[in-house]
């Protein structure tokens, strides 16, 4: 090809590094630092041990362990100590697993960088580039930093990391302006991250770091700051007012204890006992637990949860703003539609392409590079290698090109001139380019020109790029210098378009069964935008651009977004107000994006969703969920999986809620009615070690609701214990209280004694507790189903529970630990028959339940944000 850079030794050197060896230059880019922005710090083992130690039921079962200690039992004491350290190595492990998932995802490798130093090439890390370095660009490169051009031979590159658009666009030696961004047409400047795809230059590093484009989204990262979640504020307030209340009635326990009976440190274990029956510290645990879980379960759908907070909010999107390029799409351009001169028209799809149309097809190869980065030219070469017939091969093999007329300002038409194929004939040129620019170069006549323009115009309101086609023949000696020199005969149209992604439409349309309003904000241009969102089922008659939304106030905006699906040709700053904006009209917001220019709105969403696949390590660092195999129709079923998880939550919260009312109740009626105490610190971690997992495996695993996607989103103030939840748990817990004091009181009358009655009492509150866990296990489903439906934590929790329950019957050490008395068998049906009575009395009042619930849901529940949101 004519066109070829100077050699290393006829360039400058840059100001910052002259008179440097290449050695020495390196030794002072090191010491200046490196190209990168920050990384999050990972947490200390040390660090997350602490965090743990600071959890009151924790140090209420070390205080118990200590106390057994000082008695002399240190059976129940190691006990307890061997529950507290299951507790801190759970929660080390999963933190330590999250962390290497996290270190999985990131891309740690750097682009690198081809630098001009001392007259020398020096092929280097592109984090090691300072300002003032030379950089040599060609076809493949990764930018590493914003640089200036010095030289640009038909030079273009993609920027659609920055701004959105698929399409490369064409950069220019020039004076760059002190308002140049990344997009649009012959700008001298090239940022970091984007991608040579067409070309070769050289260019002056400007900004690098914080200072250049990427580093300054990064910075505006930097400022969005995370709230704490909605669930694990309502967590912290439920538990410090339980610790409160559950912590003075322990000190009263154990004064009262003290003074009644003169033995202060059975007093201390009583107090204990109390304050952990009354102190439901599953809560912060079950939440963790949930949040762990539903991060290992959404990621078997290959989606990373990376922020908790977004799992408990994906119950509640409402409107989900989506980007198209990469997300919609597939970020890639494809031939859709060949259109000839003539009229005929041709949509490309599994069918080969018609002879008619084949060399509109062939020219439009041979109009592009033979080993294209362009996405455009490698349409071209795509369609041709997918439509090769018997003995045929791809046009231009067997020539060699031997020059291009790139494209430029003045002429946005690019020509490639092949050699002859036999050695006899004349040179083959092929041109594409503008169609505006290939009417010039064919010199088609107005009529010729009106028809073409008629086409061009139907098909970009289809959402398709155009291109102009055109080939010549020329025999003579020495190549012209002016494209407009070759004689062109016109060939025709293509339409190229970024393709939809299989799985958008069926997602958009399950997102808006489930009253989740999608909305497409996108840099690219309104009629490409409008045709996306009508083909992915988004709808929409109109498009908000970003020249609109700058004139638009607050109040505007408002207003607009309560109807307009389409954004387009919109800055990142601008994504980010419309964000804010549906926050502030009370939406629930996720928004979906893979590129740079998405990070602020990714960050500063309610549940930020970037693609993993294409996404910038930018992006995946300010998502809170990471789509891994960048698949629209995976955020469908973490929509599913977010509702699945808080229905599983809040079964679960009731049922902790419900399950503490008798063990409270039993720990203080003995003391009230002057009774030996029923229950000690062994025996409440005991009940806490069948509690735990019930209400965290179980539950977490329990399988959907039936109206999981097709009812509206739950609104985000709605409280985890909303009153008919409050209700209808401390309803359970009070009924299995009062079932097993009535065993309490009655025991002693068939001659039970002290120990029997404690054995009695406990196996038959147990029982009750496995009830609670069948009713609460659905909301909507009868007895029949809540017993059938398959679990497999629970299957294995009943066995466990089975087996401990045995060995506390019939194994003497056991029963001795927990101070039980022997019971012979028939006395067993008692716990059984009162878990059987819980069961049956629930059942026939969870429907009483379940209609207070949804007038109460009913009644708390949002507005829609347009009229074409679902109801309830």
């Amino acid at each position: 090809m004519d066109s070829a850079l100077p050699s290393p030794a006829t360039l400058p050197n840059p100001a910052a590094l002259s008179g440097l060896s290449p050695v020495e230059a390196a030794t002072r880019l090191t010491a200046e630092g490196a190209n990168a922005l920050p990384r999050a710090k990972r947490r200390a083992p040390l660090r997350i041990i602490l965090n743990v130690l600071r959890e009151p039921m924790l140090a209420l079962l070390l205080g118990g362990g200590v106390v057994y200690l000082l008695l002399g039992s240190r059976a129940e004491a190691l006990i307890l100590l061997a529950f507290a350290c299951m507790s801190i190595t759970i929660t080390v492990v999963q933190e330590a697993r999250t962390e290497r998932v996290l270190d999985a995802l990131r891309d740690l490798t750097s682009p690198r960088a081809l630098v001009i130093r001392g007259g020398e090439r020096l092929r280097i890390a592109g984090t090691d580039v300072v300002r003032g370095d030379l950089i040599v660009l060609a076809e493949g490169d990764r930018v590493p930093a914003d640089a200036r051009l010095l030289q640009a031979a038909d030079l273009s590159a993609d920027e659609s990391l920055l701004t959105g658009e698929a399409v490369p666009v064409r950069k220019a030696v020039g004076a760059a302006g002190a308002t140049a961004r990344p997009g649009g047409e012959d700008q001298p400047l090239v940022f970091s991250g984007t991608l040579i795809v067409r070309g070769q230059g050289l260019a002056e590093i400007t900004a690098t770091g914080a200072a250049s484009e990427i580093g300054k989204i990064g910075t505006a990262l930097d400022r969005l700051e995370s709230g704490t979640p909605h669930l694990q504020r309502q967590t912290r307030r439920l538990v410090l007012a339980f610790a409160l209340i559950g912590g003075a009635v322990a000190l009263l326990v154990v004064a009262l204890y003290g003074w009644q009976r003169g033995d202060w440190l059975d007093g201390v274990l009583a107090g204990i006992a109390v304050g952990m029956a009354m102190l439901p510290e599953e809560f912060p645990m079950v939440l963790a637990v949930f949040m762990a879980m539903g991060a290992w379960r959404i990621s078997k759908a290959r989606v990373l949860t990376r922020r908790a907070s977004a799992i408990e909010s994906l119950g509640a999107a409402s409107v989900l703003c989506t980007d198209k390029t990469g997300t919609l799409t597939e970020n890639r351009m494809t031939l859709t539609a060949l259109h000839l001169p003539e009229g005929q028209a041709f949509l490309i799809g599994p069918d080969p392409v018609p002879d008619a149309f084949r060399e509109l097809a062939a020219a439009g190869v041979m109009a592009s590079s033979p080993q294209p980065h362009d996405p455009m030219e490698k349409a071209f070469h795509s369609l041709a290698s997918r439509d090769l017939r018997k003995g045929e091969t791809l046009p231009g093999e067997g020539r060699t090109l031997i020059r291009s007329y790139p494209l430029s300002a003045k002429l946005l038409a690019m020509s490639q001139v092949w050699d002859r194929a036999d050695g006899k004939g004349s040179h083959m040129v092929a041109a594409k380019g503008a169609p505006e620019a290939i009417a010039d170069l064919c010199h088609l006549s107005a009529t010729a020109r009106q028809a073409m323009m008629q086409a061009v115009n139907s098909m970009a309101g289809k959402g398709l790029r155009i291109l102009g086609v055109a080939e010549a023949g020329f025999a003579g000696p020495n190549l012209p210098a002016d494209q407009h020199d070759f004689n062109f005969r016109f060939l025709g149209l293509v339409g190229l378009a970024d393709p939809l992604r299989v799985s958008a439409p069926a997602a958009v349309a399950q997102c808006k069964s489930a009253g989740i309003k999608v909305i497409m904000i996108t840099g690219d241009y309104p009629a490409t935008a409008l045709a996306i969102a009508q083909a992915a089922g988004i709808g929409g008659d109109t498009v908000i651009d970003g020249t609109a939304l700058v004139a638009m106030t607050d109040t505007d905006l408002a207003m607009a977004i309560q109807t307009a699906t389409v954004f387009a040709r919109i800055q990142p700053e601008q994504k980010l107000r419309i964000v804010r904006a549906l926050q502030a009209s009370g939406a629930i917001v996720a928004m979906t994006g893979d590129g740079v220019n998405d990070a602020p709105s990714l960050k500063a969403a309610d549940i930020g969703v970037a693609m993993g696949g294409r996404g910038t390590d930018v992006a995946r660092e300010a998502a809170a969920i990471v789509l891994l195999d960048d698949d629209f129709g995976a955020i469908v079923t973490t929509v599913r999986l977010g509702r699945r998880i808080y229905d599983n939550l809040r079964k679960a919260m009731a049922f902790i809620l419900a399950v503490h009312v008798p063990i409270a109740g039993l720990a203080l009626i003995p003391l009230a009615f002057g009774m030996p105490l029923l229950f000690g610190p062994v025996h409440i971690a005991f009940l806490e070690m069948v509690i735990d997992p019930v209400c965290s495996l179980v539950f977490e695993a329990e399988t959907e609701e039936d109206n999981v996607m097709t009812r509206p989103p739950r609104p985000v103030a709605e409280p985890l214990f909303s009153p008919p939840t409050i209700l209808w748990g401390l309803l359970q817990g009070t009924l299995v209280l009062g079932i097993v004091t009535t065993i309490l009181f009655l025991a002693p009358n068939y001659g039970f004694d002290t120990d029997q009655v404690r054995a009695l009492s406990f196996h038959a509150l147990v029982l009750c507790v496995v009830a609670l866990i069948f009713v609460n296990r659905s909301i909507s489903s009868s007895i029949v189903t809540a017993i059938t439906r398959p679990n497999r934590a629970l299957a294995v929790a009943l066995l466990i529970v089975a087996v401990l329950l045995a060995v506390t019957v019939f194994w003497a050490p056991a029963r001795d630990l927990f101070s039980f008395g022997a019971l012979e068998p028939q006395w067993l049906v008692v716990p059984l028959g009162a878990g059987v009575l819980v069961l049956l009395i629930l059942e026939m009042l969870k429907p009483i339940w379940r209609h207070a619930a949804l007038i109460s849901g009913a009644a708390r529940r949002a507005p829609p944000l347009s009229a074409d949101r679902p109801v309830a």
